[in-house]
């Protein structure tokens, strides 16, 4: 009974360690989308991008950067001019409050400077446990494993995790993932969410991890079963 287990267990993790392998292969040089030239920048960024697309947020911080030059300009901002600045983005108001408390915050108490802590990053206002991990691990080469829409779509279809909170499915994603793969998996995740395993109309025929994709082999199997 106890090596049946064991076997179960060693299966399922090749078929994880396969998945990784393949998506390192499809995708080498997958990085962040969000333009940034410090972590100020990536963090306002990353605000930004709840519920918005990285395409649109660069589009809007291309400008707003030459604008506002760092945290002390952003604190200084007037709110609704700020408003007006980011109101492509959606939801600009609770993101222009909140950008402009996160400078004023990261001016008195960092000296300017982003945290590299996650304790320390989630107490800013709009930083959530995505936003952190994001900037820990883009700005800052931290082992971090930031869930967004697309990581959280295929860890379920993909089999990495049937968990419903997000945190748990972080849990599982770190578990099943080698720390030091933690940031390009996030990474290779996103990008396959964007190009094939799409939310709507995923591109099954077009998928190299069919194989091992435990949504598409239940489709398979019930299809078999209705024939």
């Amino acid at each position: 009974m106890k090596k049946d287990k064991i076997t179960s267990e060693e299966k399922e993790q090749e078929r994880i360690t396969a998945i990784i392998s393949k998506l390192s292969e499809l995708y080498p040089d997958a990085t962040t989308a969000l333009n940034h030239s410090s972590p100020f920048e990536l963090l306002i960024a990353t605000i930004l991008s709840a519920q918005c697309t990285d395409k649109r947020v660069n589009k809007v911080t291309e400008r707003l950067f030459k604008k506002y030059k760092g945290p002390k300009d952003f604190a200084e901002a007037d709110k609704f001019e700020l408003e007006q600045d980011i109101k492509e983005c959606g939801i600009f108001k609770n993101k222009s409050k909140n950008i402009i408390e996160t400078s004023k915050i990261l001016l008195e108490k960092y000296n300017g400077q982003v945290p590299s802590n996650f304790d320390e990053l989630i107490e800013l206002p709009g930083v959530g446990r995505k936003t952190a991990n994001v900037v820990l691990a883009n700005a800052f080469g931290k082992p971090a494993f930031a869930v967004d829409t697309h990581v959280y779509r295929l860890a379920h279809r993909l089999g990495f995790s049937d968990k419903k909170n997000l945190l748990e499915v972080e849990k599982d994603l770190r578990e099943k993932t080698p720390e030091n793969l933690w940031i390009k998996a996030h990474h290779w995740l996103i990008y396959h969410g964007r190009n094939i395993c799409r939310a709507r109309k995923p591109l099954c025929d077009e998928c190299s991890l069919s194989d091992w994709c435990l949504m598409f082999q239940k489709a398979v199997k019930a299809d078999k079963n209705c024939q």
